[in-house]
C-alpha cells in the first residue's frame, strides 16, 4: 500500500507538537508497516520550509522513510479541475491550489492521503482514502 503524506502530519512529527505530535507519529508508523510512504514535490517544499537548511529536511524525511513522489501531467490536471469544482461551489479563496496538487497526486499515485485535512479533501477529491490520525 502507497500513502501520501500531508504536510500537516509531518510538520507535526518535525516540530513536536503537543496537540497532535504524537499520535501523527503512530499514524506515520502504521502507514510504513503498511507499505510505502510518499510525499510531492509541493510537500517537500513545505516541509523544507519549517527546517533552516534544506539538507536537514532531506535528512528528515528520508530518516521517516518517505519518498518523492512525481506530479506528473494527470495530477495537474485532477488538481485543477478540483479547484474549478471547490471555487463553484463556493470555495473561499483561502485553498490555494497547492492544496489541490496535494490531493491530486496522493489520488493519482497512492492508495491514501494521511492528513488531519480529511474533510477538505473528502469533499474535494471523491474516492480518495484519507487517514487521519486524530481518528485512529
Amino acid at each position: 500500500m502507497i500513502t501520501a503524506v500531508d504536510t500537516n502530519v509531518l510538520i507535526d512529527v518535525f516540530a513536536a507538537d503537543a496537540t497532535y505530535g504524537l499520535r501523527s507519529k503512530e499514524a506515520l508508523r502504521r502507514a510504513r508497516v503498511d507499505g510505502e510512504l510518499v510525499a510531492c514535490a509541493v510537500v517537500w517544499a513545505e516541509v523544507t520550509a519549517a527546517f533552516a537548511e534544506g539538507e536537514a529536511a532531506r535528512d528528515a524525511m528520508e530518516r521517516l522513510g518517505v519518498a518523492l513522489g512525481p506530479l506528473g501531467l494527470e495530477a495537474a490536471l485532477a488538481a485543477g479541475a478540483a479547484w474549478r469544482g471547490y471555487r463553484a461551489r463556493g470555495g473561499r479563496r483561502e485553498r490555494v491550489i497547492a492544496d489541490f496538487l496535494i490531493g491530486a497526486h496522493a489520488l493519482t499515485s497512492a492508495d491514501r492521503l494521511l492528513t488531519r485535512d480529511r474533510g477538505f479533501y473528502r469533499a474535494s477529491f471523491k474516492g480518495l482514502a484519507v487517514m487521519d490520525p486524530t481518528a485512529v
